[in-house]
């Protein structure tokens, strides 16, 4: 099995990157090259902003080129629980931030060309026990009157045109979640910053960043720029000086393998629909199709950082459960196994605002394919002044408990979900 990922074995690399040590002053300093700093990087070029964006290894490698591909829309809880614990209108301004971050990656992979096999594909939420679709029919009663009347329940009935399994209990369906190669993706939107001005820094891991006269003095391993602003994007980052941040975020692995190409006929046998797919699980499942008809399938597998040891420990995991709800397909070969980091947050919402004057955006808890590349957006624009509304805005945000970057509590989180898993 190849440890790469997918994604980024399949992609052509960017070659935009400035050669040149890291110096110079400018108006906009961005730290972090996946999706969120790439499209803060964008939009700030576009704008006319003098703008470096610093990655310390390759961009969009990490949890943007790790990931499983989806661009999902609808909120990772429940809405009526989000309502209830932010106000309706809070919660509705939540949801259809993803709704428009979905729309906004359509809107940057047409206008500026980048062919990542973006597809409107819909996003099926699978039922993993009858409790589970009870939930479901009511979670979509309240979505359609109050926030999202492009959603439809599929009955258990219903379910082999959409799903070549009788593993699950019926599914929700999110009409308007996408699809995209996002190693492709992301690669097309470094090359889209960098042509419109932005200055590129890969291998620049940030070592230090001081604040003087109201500017910014960052130093890196390849030497020190000043800006005026900062826009922090490094997600899950577990080096440099982002101590505040790491206590307030548990990198947690999540994994994925993909099987050789299936064919058609057999592709089409066990994912009909099309779409994406989630399970209802805490531990659950998401998985999809490739557009040369590989199966991507990923979950948590474990509680466990990711390594090449763990990454493989996981696969293992994978299969067996790949084979459980697709037994079609048990004898086909693992042609890709490997693990990322996501950036969780204690409740599973986001976070963006200031702190310490510079800009940040992170948190997404694996939705960040359209969350980050939204928020990088939104960002780039509040940092030189334009007022724009942050669905995230005023969210406390404190330490996790005895949390100091290294999660040693993730064994114990996960025997707690487990338990949740078999007894809810």
């Amino acid at each position: 099995m190849n440890p790469a990922s997918y994604w980024l074995d399949t992609a052509l690399p960017f070659n935009g990157s400035s050669p040149e040590p890291v110096s110079g002053r400018f108006d906009v300093v961005v730290i972090g090259g996946g999706f969120t700093g790439l499209s803060a990087a964008r939009t700030l070029a576009r704008l006319g902003v003098s703008v470096a964006l610093l990655e310390a290894g390759r961009v969009a490698s990490e949890a943007s080129g790790r990931n499983g591909g989806h661009c999902n829309n609808g909120l990772a809880h429940d809405f009526s629980a989000t309502a209830a614990a932010h106000g309706i209108d809070r919660a509705r301004e939540m949801y259809r931030a993803f709704d428009a971050g979905v729309d906004l990656v359509e809107e940057i992979v047409r206008s500026e060309e980048i062919d990542c096999h973006f597809v409107r594909s819909g996003k099926l939420k699978l039922a993993a026990k009858p409790a589970h679709f009870d939930s479901m029919r009511r979670a979509r009663d309240v979505l359609a009157r109050e926030v999202d009347d492009d959603t439809a329940i599929i009955e258990r009935g219903d379910l082999r045109t959409e799903i070549g399994s009788d593993g699950y209990h019926g599914g929700l369906l999110y009409r308007r979640s996408a699809m995209l190669h996002v190693g492709k993706f992301g690669q097309g939107l470094a090359g889209v910053a960098a042509r419109a001005g932005a200055t590129i820094f890969e291998d620049a891991a940030v070592t230090a960043i001081e604040e003087l006269a109201g500017q910014y003095r960052i130093g890196t391993i390849r030497g020190t720029v000043v800006a005026d602003k900062v826009i922090l994007a490094t997600g899950a980052s577990q080096h440099g000086p982002f101590s505040w941040f790491r206590r307030r975020l548990v990198p947690i692995g999540s994994f994925i393998i993909v099987t050789e190409p299936l064919g058609e006929n057999l592709a089409r046998d066990i994912m009909p629909g099309g779409r994406t797919c989630t399970t209802t699980q805490n531990i659950g499942n998401y998985f999809r199709l490739t557009p040369d008809n590989r199966l991507v399938w990923g979950g948590r597998a474990r509680f466990a950082m990711s390594s090449p040891r763990s990454d493989l420990k996981s696969g293992e995991i994978l299969q067996r459960q790949l084979r459980a709800v697709f037994p079609q397909i048990a004898d086909c070969r693992i042609d890709y196994c490997w693990g990322g980091l996501v950036d969780m947050t204690q409740d599973r919402l986001p976070r963006s605002g200031t702190h310490r004057g510079m800009h940040f955006a992170m948190g997404f808890s694996g939705h960040g394919v359209q969350m980050s590349t939204y928020m990088g957006d939104l960002m780039a624009r509040e940092a030189i002044g334009q007022d724009v509304a942050n669905p995230w805005r005023d969210l406390d945000w404190s330490a996790v408990p005895f949390h100091f970057g290294k999660p040693w509590f993730l064994p114990f989180v996960g025997l707690y979900y487990r338990a949740k898993d078999r007894w809810s």
